[in-house]
């Protein structure tokens, strides 16, 4: 089993050469432009059928467990979904002006870029950052947060049947808002080469080079993650509305792993898809999303691998 790198696409194709499964934590992101998609890992399903082997995509946290929560919803708490908004939430301080949780190049993209939601049948689109919600996260508290595109919108708008929409929502604090504005503003984050004393640079390349290496921030973050699905729908003929959630904490996962939260929440998800695989007790042929499969398998094992989860009943308005 192996993980597939941002921009590559090789792995997966040296995989079906070699007939070795494949896992990877989220899907292709074209190197030339701002956009991510499973198009081209979707197109590479007869090969791996051909070759008997199997890929699994996002196997992650968002992408991956949000898709095991949706997944286990439909499986278990539901007869129909309805409205699924994905709610994720990190309330950590590093201490630094700004700095990125993870890849600088890949976040920064993900939250400039237009806004995203699937509603009957349709892909919406928004400005960016444009629409804000107010939100009570268990165990941290109200955070603004905002809706972004993100890939597991792709796949679980295909996978839930019966769905209406489904939204995606990231917290994001005044300061780090602020900081990427001017960064845009001045080009900071753009993506094609420009011409710096005699040489070509990509702007959003240089700026990842000036702030912190993500796998610094370990050691100085505190706080909590709170990553779930706030799913509607019906259940034996009546409205029925759950919230299933996990909240980690980020000097618990360093002092356990020497990483915080955010590359804990990405690593056990990772380990534990490749886990069922192994075992077989996820296997089929084809290239395959995470929600894909019977989900409690894995909601067993995040329970016991050091990401425990809750659900909460909400009120249905």
């Amino acid at each position: 089993n192996v993980a597939l790198p941002y921009q590559d696409l090789t792995i997966m194709d040296a995989c079906t050469k070699c007939k070795v499964d494949y896992v990877d934590t989220a899907n292709y992101e074209h190197p030339d432009e701002a956009k991510f998609e499973y198009k081209l890992q979707w197109e590479r399903d007869a090969q791996f059928k051909e070759a008997g082997i199997m890929a699994l995509l996002g196997s992650g946290f968002d992408p991956g467990v949000t898709g095991v929560f949706c997944a286990y919803a439909e499986q278990n708490l539901f007869d129909e979904i309805h409205y699924i908004d994905i709610m994720d939430c990190n309330a950590g301080d590093h201490g630094y002006a700004f700095a990125t949780n993870f890849n600088p190049e890949i976040n920064l993209r993900e939250v400039s870029a237009n806004g995203r939601y699937w509603e009957n049948g349709e892909w919406i689109e928004t400005k960016p950052l444009e629409i804000r919600v107010d939100h009570d996260y268990p165990e941290i508290g109200v955070k603004a947060s905002y809706l972004l595109y993100h890939e597991e919108l792709e796949s679980l708008s295909k996978n839930i049947k019966g769905l209406k929409r489904i939204r995606f929502f990231m917290t994001f604090g005044d300061s780090y808002i602020q900081h990427m504005n001017c960064l845009q503003n001045v080009g900071m984050l753009g993506i094609e080469p420009v011409e710096h004393q005699g040489q070509k640079i990509i702007p959003i390349e240089f700026l990842k080079t000036l702030l912190p290496d993500p796998a610094s921030l370990g050691p100085r973050t505190v706080g909590k993650t709170n990553i779930g699905c706030i799913i509607e729908g019906i259940k034996d003929g009546k409205p029925r509305k759950v919230y299933i959630y996990n909240v980690c904490d980020h000097q618990e996962c360093y002092r356990e792993t020497g990483a915080q939260a955010v590359s804990y929440t990405t690593g056990v998800p990772a380990m534990i898809g490749s886990k069922l695989l192994y075992k077989g007790v996820w296997k089929n042929k084809g290239v395959f999303n995470i929600e894909e499969f019977d989900a409690k398998p894995f909601m067993d094992e995040l329970m016991t691998q050091g990401l425990p989860w809750k659900i909460l009943e909400l009120d249905v308005k």
